[in-house]
């Protein structure tokens, strides 16, 4: 059983009702006309951004994730931000050129890329993080036959993990980059005079909230870059993300700032070679994750076997994540409060409308009591929400979405 949990830059006003951007839910669901309604706040992804400069070593560019959350809306704010996107489809490229991102600060990442979405990467002028031999040959093949050059860094799958990370990208058999390994024999095509080597793009993995893990992959892809390179010039590395967030009670913040002070130690010891090397770290659910709510309605109240069950107009096709489906191994309990009061308690389970069992948003939760009518708020909704959810099944309507 837990209490109310909200991320900091939430709060309620003095009639108990939740405040998003300084307005109650109540009336950002009137603006939007109905629920389910996506919130995301905009002051307090600019906080992210401040405090990501001010915590990192000096040059250090940010590159936000487009797959965290690829909103038009939200796209062109962070667009004025951050220095970068880093896309994983030719529709996130699509969005992330719309919101004005300049091509060369694109980069498109993930295996399996088609051969039109090579070719339309090469004539946008977006980097493509290359992931296999085969891959590079055939950017190199579109290149030539368009009378182009084709921007590419080598995303390398590196010989170590980033440990305690909610999904581990690299180290070990992956589908994702070349082996560190392998890449050495890539190195040499990079003369070619249709490929423009932009780099090398290291991601050991992701949500991570253990200082000591990340700056260790930090070390380790530093000195990493530098072997591979063997002493050609390394315009940019990007380090990858890996910033993980406090989705569950026992979860403690990140400490960023000490993230940022030993990769300045990391930085300053790195090898001559890379004197003039630009570093990257690219953050998603970092940027985004803690500055969205998600607002569902309770249409019925029910008791079952002893269990109040609060039934709402949201679930899993939108917020797949939040009931444990999307890489959870045991099922936890995301922040979720009654929005409308907080008044008297009661324990209940709060569930979606789709008739599987799996649609649970919050179970065995300490709530103000829900009444038919009242709505609950989810928070951690800014990352892996909409996009990362079966939105299609069983045919209930679109979630909205609001950048407040």
């Amino acid at each position: 059983m837990t209490g109310d949990r909200m991320p900091p830059g939430f709060m309620r006003d003095a009639a108990g009702r939740l405040l998003v951007a300084g307005r109650t839910a109540a009336d950002w669901v009137a603006d939007a006309g109905d629920t389910p309604l996506f919130l995301y706040d905009r002051a307090i992804m600019d906080a992210r951004v401040r405090r990501f400069r001010a915590a990192m070593p000096k040059g250090v560019r940010l590159h936000y994730a487009v797959k965290a959350n690829p909103l038009p809306a939200l796209l062109a704010h962070m667009a004025g931000r951050v220095d970068g996107f880093d896309v994983a489809s030719a529709g996130e490229m699509d969005r992330a050129l719309a919101a004005g991102m300049a091509a060369d600060h694109v980069s498109f990442a993930g295996p399996g890329k088609r051969d039109r979405e090579l070719r339309a990467a090469i004539a946008a002028g977006v980097t493509l993080h290359v992931e296999s031999a085969g891959e590079l040959a055939r950017a190199r093949a579109a290149a030539q036959l368009m009378g182009a050059r084709a921007r590419v860094a080598l995303r390398i799958n590196p010989p170590f993990e980033l440990k305690g990370s909610g999904m581990r990208m690299g180290g070990g058999a992956r589908p994702f980059g070349i082996d560190a390994d392998q890449a050495a024999a890539l190195m040499v095509e990079m003369d070619d005079p249709a490929l423009d080597f932009r780099g090398f793009h290291i991601f050991a993995g992701s949500q991570n909230l253990d200082i000591a893990a990340l700056a260790e992959a930090q070390r380790l892809s530093i000195a990493l870059a530098a072997e591979l390179a063997a002493g050609r010039p390394l315009p940019m590395v990007n380090l990858g993300g890996g910033f993980g967030v406090p989705y569950f009670p026992a979860d403690k913040a990140l400490d960023v700032e000490a993230v940022g002070a030993a990769l300045a130690d990391s930085l300053a010891a790195r090898p001559a070679g890379l004197a003039d090397t630009i570093f990257a770290i690219e953050l998603g659910r970092w940027l985004v994750a803690e500055a969205g709510v998600y607002l569902t309605r309770i249409v019925d109240r029910k008791l079952s076997g002893g269990e109040r069950f609060l039934v709402t107009d949201g679930g899993l096709h939108h917020q797949l994540a939040a009931t444990g489906n999307f890489g959870t191994v045991i099922r936890r309990n995301y922040p979720l409060v009654n929005a409308s009061h907080d008044g008297a308690r009661e324990t209940a389970n709060v569930v979606g409308c789709l008739c599987t069992p799996l649609d649970r948003l919050g179970e065995k939760l300490d709530l103000a009591q829900g009444r038919v009518g009242d709505l609950i708020a989810l928070f951690m909704a800014g990352a892996y929400g909409r996009t990362a959810s079966p939105e299609a099944f069983l045919g209930h309507p679109a979630p909205m979405e609001l950048l407040v």
